[in-house]
This record gives C-alpha cells, sequence and structure tokens, in this order.
C-alpha cells in the first residue's frame, strides 16, 4: 500500500544545509541535513535527516536522526531517534511537520534550562 504524500515534506527538505543562529549573544545554533534517499528498512519514510541544536562550544545538546543505530536496540539497524544532552530515546516519526514541531519544542526546553530564554 502506497502511503500518502506528506505535503510538509518539501519544507523539511528545503532546511536542509541550513544553520540558523537561536542565541546570538551566547551562541547557541541549529543545523538542518536532510536529504531523499530510496526506502528501505532502515529509512522507511525516504529521509535521511539530521537536525541538531548545538551549544557555544560546538556540543550537540538536542538531535533527531536516524543515521545510526540506538545503542540499546537489538537491531544493529539505523533507526528514528532523539539525543536530548546525553540521553538517546527512540523517536517515533510521523510526518514532516511534526519532526520540525518536537524538534523546535525540545530545543526550546533544553534552551530554557540553560537560561538562553524565559
Amino acid at each position: 500500500m502506497t502511503q500518502p504524500r506528506d505535503p510538509t515534506l518539501d519544507v523539511l527538505l528545503d532546511l536542509d544545509g541550513q544553520v540558523l543562529v537561536v542565541d546570538p549573544k551566547g551562541g547557541h545554533w541549529v543545523r538542518f541535513v536532510v536529504t531523499r534517499v530510496p526506502a528501505s528498512p532502515s529509512k522507511p519514510h525516504s529521509l535521511d535527516y539530521s537536525l541538531t541544536l548545538h551549544g557555544p562550544d560546538g556540543a550537540r545538546l538536542v538531535g533527531f536522526d536516524n543515521a545510526h543505530p540506538v545503542a540499546r536496540q537489538k537491531r544493529g539497524e539505523p533507526q528514528d531517534h532523539r539525543h536530548r544532552l546525553r540521553t538517546v530515546r527512540p523517536y517515533e516519526y510521523q510526518d514532516a511537520a511534526t519532526l520540525l514541531a518536537d524538534f523546535w519544542t525540545t530545543v526550546d526546553a533544553v534552551l530554557r534550562e540553560r537560561g538562553v530564554i524565559p
């Protein structure tokens, strides 16, 4: 059965290669790497993606990606997951809009914890 086209996918794909400064005074920034790939068991959404928040020193603070296996999974295949500070948890990809919303919600939470935004 063919899945319906995700109308928000083009928005996500248009972000590929973008680096946005989200905290000009403190130096926090986000990066988007999003490319179409052939559908496979490890990338059923036909996407290879990495959405990340970095601190002033360049360290990754938040990441949503599907580029590598999650440490405790039974299979050794890449899967959708999220990094938040030092934890990695599986992520249930629904569509591009939800991925972006979940990413920005997590970015905002980490920036609040760090005192960057109220």
